[in-house]
């Protein structure tokens, strides 16, 4: 191996003293520091615990609930909410980040698709059919 020419290594590069007289450790590294909470994180927050209320009166009314977040795009995220009797509804958020936050906070079993044994869950009626079918079979139209 060649030695570097030029001189020392590190030649001209001593440690400066401080211009400061500080106390050792009185420095917090990054690690160390408090996020501070912006008016922005607060009323996400408050999203989240709204949603996570809804979801949490969707399940005490129908003797538990499975869900499944599905993004939407720019419009957010739906969150599909089925009971253990069958019942089924459904609660649109901001994010996708704001719907799995409150999935997450109210405690439900969350499904990654809508399809199978839990789609299998859900009970629909005569209103649900006709609603789908519209005006073909003399429900309400779908406009």
């Amino acid at each position: 191996m060649k030695a570097p020419t030029g001189g020392v290594r590190g030649q001209g590069h001593a440690p400066r003293p401080s211009p400061f007289d500080l106390p050792v450790g009185s420095i917090l590294v990054m690690a160390d520091t408090q996020q501070v909470d912006t008016k922005a994180d607060r009323r996400a927050e408050r999203r989240v615990t709204r949603l996570a209320g809804r979801i949490d009166s969707f399940s005490k009314a129908h003797g538990g609930a499975e869900g499944q977040v599905a993004y939407l795009g720019e419009r957010g995220a739906r969150i599909v909410l089925v009971g253990a009797d069958g019942a089924w509804g459904d609660l649109v958020a901001r994010s996708y980040e704001t719907a799995r936050k409150a999935v997450e906070k109210s405690g439900i079993t969350v499904h990654e698709d809508f399809d199978g044994e839990f789609a299998a869950k859900v009970e629909t009626g005569p209103y649900e059919w006709s609603r789908m079918a519209g005006i073909q079979v003399g429900g309400p139209s779908n406009t």
